[in-house]
């Protein structure tokens, strides 16, 4: 039996069908039109989204929900609506990935390290979207400091996903990306430091963006490889994407290394005029760790194109097999160095039983953090130790460093590279927990625009035999958000026209 207001809510068309006892939310865009006739509310809108988070509580995908909060925030903007037309995020309900700080709000990176701690400002991005009338609803789930490709390791159990509740919702972002896919929020703002963005949303059926490292700011941000991390969108489709983007994107002061260039009016630039020129790799359909279905849709993807008019043609990328080694390298040196901090001495957990500072350091983190944070942490620690810095260390600059370059050759040529998502579908919870080779290799196709610090995108590409979502990934030029999001919008509408 629906509440009152939910039945109001069927009425009107909020509310396009229930699955699994979730309503199943309009898109943003057509909220907002509802809400500018005033035949919904916001407080509609927060009080559907509080049902689903309570049906869907079994997936684990908030760790705190602001419920009270969240519903005197909309009862505010309503009555700022019925003096004044609403602004262009009023009643976008939005999830904040565990890592991004609000203020006045625990954040914990989901690891018992930070047990305690309340943030005394919001996060840049955060920031712009209250300003702008958007409705935080919550923190959620994700693997420890955005350490994971399967959100299994959160100090408060792994993420499930809401197709099926055996399997991962990918990580590290993989509480955002449920909550997009269960409808509990509209938008989730993760982070994708190698793919955790991008890797939860193809498992989900979502869209997710990696903006250009330094479109969006850090600041607030908790640092897990600083010149890898960037701010993403997990989102039901582009246009909402866009939405998010052109409000967080731009110049911060409080970050020295976000980008300067002005930002685009993303969502006045989502059609795709004319046809395009795509470069795709071989190497990546080949490779042994990809999944036969996911190899079969990227190449119906491919025909697609094709068949459509645009130009699409196969190039050489040797790096491949350089890539995640080095980028596993270089985040993991970049951990040890960042996750210093985290001591028990200032802020957070600390053990009460260390007789030293320094036995107390030990114990603090010993405890504070899980198996995979220690694991990066001890392996970033040994490739900059005095032995291994230049064997290690160096080396995996210098292989950044080329395959930025290689990425820059042909993307000089082509206005997109495609590939896979991801070489498999959403695997079985616990399934490589005791394999971490195996779960890095998860990271395959994504690690290479994070590398190279240019934007990329993971689009709905249809399912695999057993019904799982595929993602098929997009590539552009440093600062091509723009043409990136017509692209995607375009594809996703000639798939589901297919």
């Amino acid at each position: 039996m629906l509440p009152k207001r939910s039945k109001k809510i069927w009425k009107i068309g909020l509310v396009k069908k229930r699955i699994n006892n979730l309503n199943e939310l309009l898109p943003f865009s057509q909220l907002q039109a509802l809400l500018q006739r005033g035949d919904i509310t916001c407080q509609d809108i927060v009080e559907q989204c509080l049902h689903n988070i309570t049906q869907g509580a079994h997936l684990n995908a908030f760790l705190r929900v602001y419920a009270e909060e969240a519903k005197q925030n909309a009862t505010s903007i309503d009555q700022k609506c019925r003096e004044s037309s609403p602004l262009p995020l009023t009643g976008l309900i939005v999830g904040l990935k565990d890592l991004l700080c609000y203020q006045d709000h625990p954040v914990q990176a989901a690891s018992k390290i930070l047990e305690g701690f309340i943030s005394q400002f919001s996060a840049t991005a955060v920031q712009r979207l209250v300003a702008k009338d958007a409705i935080v609803i919550g923190h959620q789930n994700c693997d420890q400091f955005g350490m994971g490709s399967s959100n299994e390791n959160s100090a408060f159990g792994p993420v499930r996903n809401a197709l099926d509740a055996t399997r991962v919702a990918g990580g590290s972002s993989g509480g955002s990306a449920v909550a997009v896919q269960a409808h509990m929020c509209h938008v989730s703002l993760g982070t994708d430091t190698g793919g955790s963005v991008r890797q939860p949303a193809a498992f989900c059926g979502l869209v997710g963006l990696k903006p250009t490292y330094g479109r969006i700011s850090r600041h607030g941000l908790i640092a897990y490889a600083s010149s890898f991390d960037t701010i993403g969108i997990l989102a039901q489709d582009v246009q909402a994407c866009a939405t998010v983007l052109e409000t967080i994107a731009g110049p911060d002061a409080f970050d020295g290394t976000v980008s300067q260039r002005p930002v685009p009016t993303y969502t006045k630039l989502l059609s795709l005029h004319g046809k395009v020129k795509v470069a795709y790799l071989p190497t990546t359909l080949t490779h042994a760790a990809l999944q036969p279905s996911i190899r079969k849709k990227t190449q119906a993807a491919l025909d697609k194109l094709r068949q459509d008019g645009h130009q699409v043609e196969a190039v050489d990328f040797s790096l491949l097999a350089y890539a995640l080694p080095a980028y596993y390298v270089l985040v993991n040196a970049e951990a040890s160095s960042n996750l210093a901090r985290f001591d028990g001495v200032r802020y957070g957990y600390r053990n009460a039983e260390g007789t030293a500072v320094a036995d107390m350091y030990r114990k603090t983190r010993t405890q504070g953090f899980g198996q995979e944070v220690q694991r990066r942490i001890l392996t970033g620690t040994f490739v900059l130790s005095a032995d291994y810095y230049d064997a290690w260390y160096i080396k995996a600059q210098k292989v950044r460093r080329l395959i930025k370059e290689q990425l820059e050759v042909i993307l000089a040529d082509y206005d997109f590279i495609v590939l896979p998502t991801t070489p498999t579908t959403a695997f079985k919870i616990g399934e490589y927990t005791q394999d971490p080779l195996s779960m890095y290799l998860a990271d395959l196709y994504t690690v290479i625009a994070s590398l190279a610090g240019v934007p990329a995108i993971s689009i709905p590409n249809g399912t695999d035999s057993q019904g799982l979502p595929i993602g098929l990934q997009a590539i552009a030029p440093a600062f091509g958000e723009a043409k990136l999001l017509a692209f995607s919008n375009y594809f996703a509408a000639l798939v589901k026209d297919a």
